[in-house]
């Protein structure tokens, strides 16, 4: 074999790795955008509070996994009078291990004032008490 055949034979091998190369990095490239469209595009579903009981007309118990709550309904103060109907239209509204987001408002003596909204509703269920007349806002709409 003389130089010229060496030259060529090395210099065909040259140009085909680096083309097995950018084979090989465009897969790799693809399946990671496939595995990200993935993750992003079907997220693992998220673990939402439950109603666990309502204990008064603006007192619930409320869990997740881990961890269980008593939660004061924020902004809202309803009448000895309305109690009763106040708590049948909060167990109605969220009844026993209905989904609820949290939205805190502050802490008081170890019960958590939150903003409740079942997950399937537009308005938080303070609010739902105050238009339904059976509780008065006790503060500026937030």
């Amino acid at each position: 074999m003389n130089v010229f055949g060496l030259l060529h034979h090395h210099s065909q091998r040259s140009e085909f790795m680096p083309r097995l190369r950018r084979a090989a990095l465009i897969r790799f490239c693809a399946s990671f955008l496939v595995l990200l469209v993935v993750i992003f595009a079907s997220p693992l579903p998220s673990v939402a509070a439950e109603v666990l009981q309502v204990r008064s007309s603006t007192l619930l118990q409320i869990g997740d996994r881990n961890r269980n709550y008593s939660v004061r309904l924020a902004c809202v103060e309803v009448d000895p009078v309305n109690e009763e109907a106040a708590v049948d239209l909060l167990k109605k509204a969220a009844p026993r291990r209905k989904r609820v987001n949290l939205r805190p408002e502050g802490n008081e003596d170890g019960v958590l004032i939150a903003r409740v909204t079942p997950l399937d509703a537009d308005q938080d269920l303070g609010f739902s008490l105050v238009t339904s007349g059976l509780a008065t806002q006790s503060c500026n709409a937030g």
